[in-house]
């Protein structure tokens, strides 16, 4: 299959322009098909089969083998969750937190990455350092300078902001050798570019399936490191547990999962995560190579037709995620609604912020072209 054939499956690009994959990835037929095919049998056929909970089962498999293949893990190290915010915020209730704790943050970072840590400001007194980066960039060695202070740093690998690629490798390895723990939101990342966890060596990525991916709505996913929970840095004791949590839910003692399932839940749909399982099939049968290469070819279209200076992500390819600097945001982004183009602006920098993928043609570059020089 190639991006033009999936594209032709996919109803919301029928008319307009869409260019804001990094909100929201559209999905294509046959991954709504999946969700509702999942959810179909579950209430349909499952009941008087082989159960509701096995065929939710069933499918909780598939989609974490899907995921740990596309990300270089295992599916012991999979849980699924709601969202990119739901994974980041199970993880920080995982953890105890006292006055005496440090979580380091950029400030790249998303909503999901800023407002659970500042509750344990506010709630547990713990201490929230901003790390201040320059367009984009993170500065290894302001990390190495809070690192034997630090018990948690929070980073995106691929930031919402700019576009940027953060190296998340080297910032580990830096923050693992202070003895401190790393929180990767890697949303902006999975279905663009290809990403191996095990390279990263982070202790937890979080991410979701609704953007890039081309998954449904609450097809999140948290990615556990591979023994962190034996070697006991800190406890992780998830604020939620129920009988996905773990090893025998009719134990007189309850005993968490072993792995990344103790921070899974109880019952829930198995639909979204279906359609994940789809998509990330269709995406793998074009090549995450191919997938990379065509979003390379037309941002760069978009980046040579406008004057370098309004162009605030890194001129060389790193993502499909391209920030423009404009007069008016807000108002630009309502004027090219009215011509049909769909992007978004940004609170920071305040600029507007065009998504695109693999998925998007030459016309939607140029269409976007045409528009801010009409603006």
């Amino acid at each position: 299959m190639t991006p033009t054939e999936l594209r032709e499956t996919m109803p919301a690009l029928e008319s307009g322009h869409y260019l804001n994959w990094g909100a929201g990835g559209p999905s294509p037929r046959r991954v709504v098909e999946a969700a509702e095919s999942a959810l179909e049998h579950h209430e349909y056929d499952a009941p008087t089969a082989e159960g509701q909970y096995p065929a939710a089962f069933d499918a909780y498999d598939e989609a974490r083998e899907a995921i740990a293949g596309l990300i270089g893990a295992s599916p012991a190290a999979v849980a699924l969750t709601e969202s990119t915010t739901d994974a980041i915020n199970r993880v920080v209730g995982a953890l105890e937190w006292s006055g005496d704790d440090v979580v380091v943050r950029t400030d790249l970072e998303h909503s999901a990455g800023i407002l659970p840590f500042q509750r344990l400001e506010r709630e547990h007194g713990v201490d929230v350092r901003v790390l201040e980066t320059d367009c984009g960039r993170i500065d290894l060695e302001d990390v190495t300078a809070v690192a034997d202070e630090a018990t948690l740093f929070c980073v995106s690998s691929l930031t919402w902001t700019h576009g940027t690629r953060l190296p998340i490798a080297d910032l580990v390895e830096i923050a693992h050798d202070a003895g401190a723990l790393v929180l990767v939101d890697a949303v902006q990342a999975p279905g663009q570019v290809p990403i191996d966890v095990r390279e990263w060596g982070a202790d937890f990525v979080a991410a979701a399936g609704h953007k890039w991916l081309l998954g449904p709505f609450g097809s999140g996913f948290l990615y556990v490191r591979e023994g962190l929970v034996d070697e006991h840095v800190r406890e992780l004791a998830p604020a939620a547990i129920g009988y996905r949590s773990v090893v025998d839910e009719n134990a007189a003692a309850y005993e968490l999962a072993p792995d990344a399932r103790r921070f899974e839940v109880a019952t829930a749909s198995p639909a979204p995560h279906a359609g994940l399982t789809a998509s990330i099939d269709l995406l793998e049968s074009i090549g995450l190579e191919t997938i990379e290469g065509r979003i390379e070819t037309l941002t760069n279209r978009l980046k040579d037709g406008l004057p370098s200076e309004r162009v605030l992500s890194p001129q060389s390819f790193e993502s499909g995620l391209v920030t423009i600097d404009v007069d008016d945001p807000e108002g630009t982004v309502e004027r090219l609604g009215d011509r049909g183009i769909v992007l978004r602006s940004l609170p920071r920098p305040d600029a507007i912020r065009a998504s695109i993928h693999a998925f998007n043609t030459r016309e939607d570059v140029d269409a976007l072209l045409e528009g801010l020089e009409a603006s």
